[in-house]
């Protein structure tokens, strides 16, 4: 069975495959010119409009996810426009340590929503995960994507760029929300078209 995976992003897809390795399903990636835009004012409302957009559109199953930083003392932002917040990783972090500036407040989370549509747009399955953590003052590691080089893991004492691939899934978000819809996902018996 296919799995279509409402992203163009083939590290998203390999990450994916990744997680969902041990179930019987080939993940691939949505049409590149099917594009759906992220109206909904949260990650999982988000997640359930791509997850439902692109399974009406493949008449497929679709698993979408949404997920961003919600800094504390930026009332939540970037929160659901992490990836609008400037055109490049560079340019979304100067912005975020500029407005943050010298604020002492600097918690901060990383959430992820992931749903899962039946080939009719209905959703089947979802799950959230929250990584907690502190946003530096300057970036550091060379691993990851995103504001991973400025999200600080206290426990762990390393940012999400200098973790390795095997610490960083074992604690952040959307590993947290994979784990949470893997249990989950073996409960579908999908059938066939």
């Amino acid at each position: 069975m296919q799995l279509v995976v409402a992203t163009s992003n083939p590290g998203k897809l390999r990450e994916l495959q990744q997680y969902l390795a041990d179930l019987d399903w080939e993940l691939v990636l949505k049409p590149q010119e099917l594009e759906v835009e992220e109206t909904g004012d949260t990650f999982l409302a988000n997640a359930r409009l791509k997850a439902s957009s692109v399974a009406i559109a493949t008449n497929n199953w679709a698993i979408a996810d949404d997920s961003g930083l919600q800094v504390d003392a930026l009332n939540g932002a970037p929160g659901v426009y992490s990836a609008r917040y400037g055109a490049t990783d560079s340019e979304r972090i100067t912005r975020l340590l500029k407005e943050l500036g010298d604020e002492t407040n600097r918690n901060a989370q990383f959430a992820c929503a992931i749903a899962i549509a039946r080939p009719d747009g209905t959703i089947a399955l979802e799950s959230e995960g929250i990584c907690k953590g502190e946003i530096l003052e300057e970036a550091r590691g060379n691993h990851g994507f995103g504001y991973d080089p400025v999200f600080y893991v206290p426990q762990k004492q390393l940012t999400f760029a200098e973790m390795t691939t095997e610490v960083k899934r074992s604690i952040s978000h959307r590993g947290k929300a994979l784990t949470g819809l893997i249990s989950q996902f073996k409960q579908i018996t999908p059938i066939p078209l």
